[in-house]
């Protein structure tokens, strides 16, 4: 099992909403505040600062691009955003109306890829701002989280369709449903060990999925926990966010979860990385980042 020590650093306000968070190029902690528009930015043990975005856009999820910038998607606004490391922004419009953009990933091919969770579509975005849009093959899926696979594909998340999506670069779309019914899959991130790994919110469960769509299930101890997000650290264990339950997990390849309480009750903890530090670090939705920093492994 993996001690850890957990500390907290408030970056906002209560009401401001850290949703997700990722390590830029420039070494800084990146993260989307979605109550209060606006992008984040914390080196660790300095001050954070903050970029004004439009209010009510939602910035959801961001990722690093391959131009050393961070891309976002702007849920309410139906807008991708981007953002150097000095601070500039752009915005880029999407052709489907009220699309609904969440999940965000720098594809293999120099580009970014997204979800459109009310379009039922998967986006492309050039650096340029070009964008292409690939229809899926259901209707209400609510397509979420996305990743880069090992297998020079993208992956994505079902919410609503109950199933583990992969696109290839010519859009051709290949759909593996869950074992479990109404599992409600939401975060999802490429393994060290060749397969995606993934949560399901409404199942309690951590799933792991092959290339070759091979799915397997773990449950977590506490079902209700509603995982939310889902990062692999350099080690290749697997780290996830409890939202309903505070918590923040680890799950190894062969299966072994730890759980570990966060110290203040009703944090919602949304998303996760491996930050420049060497440690985990989560967004809590109540205005702080946590740093999660495993310390040792006990039998």
């Amino acid at each position: 099992m993996t001690r850890v020590s957990i500390d907290e650093h408030a970056v906002a306000d209560s009401g401001a909403g850290p949703y997700a968070i990722t390590t830029g190029p420039d070494g800084a902690l990146w993260f989307t505040l979605v109550h209060s528009g606006r992008i984040g930015r914390l080196v660790p043990g300095k001050d954070v600062t903050s970029h004004q975005l439009d209010p009510a856009c939602g910035p959801t999820i961001i990722a690093s691009g391959p131009d050393d910038a961070l891309w976002f998607t702007q849920y309410r606004a139906h807008r991708i955003g981007r953002i150097t490391t000095g601070g500039v922004i752009d915005n880029f419009a999407l052709p489907t109306p009220g699309c609904g953009p969440f999940g965000i990933a720098a594809g293999p091919d120099g580009a970014l890829w997204f979800t459109e969770t009310t379009a039922d579509r998967i986006g492309r975005i050039t650096l340029d701002g070009e964008v292409t849009e690939f229809p899926l093959p259901v209707t209400g899926a609510f397509p979420s989280a996305i990743t880069a696979g090992g297998d020079g594909a993208m992956w994505f998340t079902l919410n609503q369709a109950n199933a583990v999506g992969r696109i290839a670069m010519d859009g051709a779309v290949t759909l593996h449903p869950l074992p479990t019914a109404e599992a409600a899959p939401v975060g999802i991130t490429a393994g060290r060990d060749g397969a995606l790994w993934f949560v399901e919110i409404a199942a309690g469960q951590i799933g792991r999925i092959t290339p070759d769509g091979q799915v397997t299930e773990y449950p977590l101890p506490d079902r209700t926990a509603r995982p939310h997000a889902i990062t692999v650290a350099d080690d290749g264990t697997a780290w996830f966010t409890e939202w309903g339950a505070n918590r923040i997990g680890s799950i190894t390849c062969d299966g072994s979860i730890t759980v570990h309480d966060l110290p203040t009750p009703g944090s919602e903890p949304h998303g996760i990385t491996p930050g420049p530090d060497g440690a985990l670090w989560a967004a809590l939705e109540i205005g702080s980042l946590a740093r999660v920093a495993p310390e040792a492994t006990v039998s």
